[in-house]
């Protein structure tokens, strides 16, 4: 993301982040002032960058590839049968925990008609 370069603090920021700065700041109804303030950065260096990819000065570096496989990854298997799992003793907590309310329910009903009587 952003690298310090000398003591007097000139950061270097990767061609990805401003890209990515660039393409946020074109949102509608963003404004490059607010946009800046949450990400640290001056405004006017914003509009630079957006200058620079307007005149095709910084485009990214499109290096990060994706591999699809038809194959899901054993991890993924893993993760989804704890899925399963945890929403079974979801289901499970919710029913004894109705139950529980019923009971306590019930007793505070028979100790009320226990103190009339």
């Amino acid at each position: 993301m952003a690298k310090i370069k000398s003591k007097d603090r000139v950061i270097e920021y990767s061609k990805e982040f401003k890209v990515m700065v660039v393409n946020l700041s074109h949102l509608e109804g963003l404004q490059i002032k607010q946009m800046s303030e949450c990400m640290g950065l001056h405004p006017l260096m914003v509009s630079r960058w957006r200058k620079e990819v307007r005149d095709g000065k910084l485009i990214s570096d499109a290096t990060r590839r994706i591999q699809m496989t038809l194959k899901a990854p054993s991890n993924l298997k893993r993760t989804a049968s704890k899925t399963k799992q945890l929403e079974a003793e979801i289901k499970k907590l919710k029913k004894e925990n109705s139950l529980l309310k019923k009971w306590q329910g019930y007793l505070a009903e028979t100790r009320k008609n226990d103190s009339n009587s």
